[in-house]
């Protein structure tokens, strides 16, 4: 033991033996009551005091997991159901998308459920964006691109292929 330990006992040692039984005895029960305090003030009474209200709110608790387990249910059903099918992929359509979006395209063909876009000297920003707002509004995706770039900084010529999620 290091001499800081052992002086400390010593002084505790002292502190007990000039007391007299009377006062040993209350310090005893003094200490056993301030443990006990403690032990309930910071293990038991809160455990408790968590317990009741856990106890409490658990009626809640279930009323919201019910809830949260109808909602999934709701949407697991209506993920089978069919959603408004978007408008048709029609040459008009994509003509009109493309000039409101400032774009003239070389040629545009359609067959069948694909069509096919080519552009000359397109701003490559303005071709982009076209195809984002196709892709959201229309349900339109890109099957095959292919764009070279000009000499002019973001100006390209583009061969786009596009299809249309039927779903």
């Amino acid at each position: 033991m290091s001499k800081a330990t052992q002086d400390l006992r010593a002084r505790i040692d002292a502190f007990w033996q000039v007391r007299t039984e009377q006062e040993r005895k209350l310090l005893r029960i003094g200490g056993a009551v301030l443990g006990l305090g403690l032990f309930y003030g910071v293990l038991v009474g809160p455990a408790l005091d968590g317990r009741a209200e856990l106890h409490k709110s658990l009626p809640q608790l279930h009323q919201q997991a019910a809830e949260m387990q109808s909602m999934a249910r709701e949407a697991q059903a209506l993920k089978g159901q069919n959603t408004i099918a978007p408008t048709p992929m029609t040459r008009d359509a994509l003509n009109a998308s493309l000039a409101a979006r400032g774009l003239n395209p070389q040629s545009l063909n359609i067959t069948g459920e694909y069509a096919k876009l080519q552009f000359t000297g397109a701003q490559y920003a303005g071709v982009v964006a076209w195809l984002d707002a196709v892709r959201t509004e229309s349900r339109i995706n890109v099957v095959d691109a292919s764009f070279t770039a000009q000499e002019a900084p973001g100006v390209v010529n583009a061969a786009l292929t596009l299809r249309q999620e039927v779903r």
